[in-house]
């Protein structure tokens, strides 16, 4: 059994019990369910931003304890600051040591998108998603049949949310429906964990033009986004990079900063 077995075994069991303490007519109630989302896409393809989703975690399978102590208010705060085009947020507690509470803290002093990152197996999952104060949900199609990724998509956006589809091979391709407008590009292989740039790439060429495609993990430096940006991504998650600093946010500073004078001196 891989990782990511693990955590969908572990995912389906804890969405039973969650439904059981916190059913749906509860999450309808909550301040943020009639509020309207803000676009990831829009944000994604705004020329004043970076195409920087700058992601808050504390921890991950692959490589334990990232950043424990990392205050949600001080570092998303700091990541949009900093230029970044979005937030995503880490809601997994067992796996990735996140929970509701800090995508909740994001929304309160963020106005940009957030993504909740999470392994979405149940409708439950999305309306919780728009419950929290979500703009996005993940639908990882390594995990998902083509049937299922329709009818979370569907659901997402009857309640105003975007869907970012997450692939990783080939054969995955068949799951980007036509419904899908963002697709992101894992760069780590989520059952060996390792990473792969030329993977991403030709999958990137492999989907349709009007897809915005996003770049999600493994990036550690700023070539890597100039030699994404040449094969068609407008976005790029980055989450481990930040978070292994001890002020994220000034991490993230430097690095969009960075991204900034390399685009001055291509346009030179």
């Amino acid at each position: 059994m891989t990782i990511l077995d693990e955590i969908i075994n572990y995912k389906r069991k804890e969405v039973l019990e969650r439904t059981a303490t916190h059913p749906i007519q509860l999450l309808e109630k909550s301040i943020h369910f009639k509020s309207e989302a803000v676009s990831l896409k829009k944000y994604i393809l705004r020329e004043d931003k970076s195409g920087i989703i700058a992601e808050f975690k504390r921890q991950s399978p692959s490589k334990g304890i990232i950043n424990a102590y990392a205050d949600v208010e001080k570092v998303t705060i700091g990541y949009m600051q900093a230029g970044a085009s979005a937030l995503s947020v880490l809601t997994d507690t067992n796996f990735f040591g996140g929970t509701n509470e800090d995508l909740i803290l994001a929304r309160k002093f963020n106005y940009c998108p957030i993504l909740r990152k999470d392994f979405t197996v149940s409708e439950y999952q999305i309306i919780e998603a728009k419950a929290i104060g979500a703009d996005a949900i993940l639908l990882i199609a390594a995990v998902l049949t083509q049937q299922e990724i329709k009818q979370f998509t569907t659901l997402a956006q009857n309640l105003g949310l975007e869907v970012l589809l997450e692939i990783h091979a080939e054969e995955e391709l068949d799951k980007c429906i036509s419904e899908i407008e963002l697709v992101g590009i894992n760069n780590r292989n989520l059952k060996t964990f390792e990473v792969d740039f030329e993977n991403s790439i030709r999958l990137a060429n492999s989907l349709p033009q009007n897809v915005v495609k996003i770049a999600e993990s493994g990036i550690g430096n700023i070539n890597n986004i100039i030699e994404l940006k040449q094969h068609g991504f407008d976005g790029f998650l980055i989450g481990e990079n930040f978070m292994k600093t001890a002020e994220p946010e000034m991490a993230a500073k430097k690095f969009i900063k960075g991204i900034e004078t390399a685009r001055t001196l291509q346009t030179k």
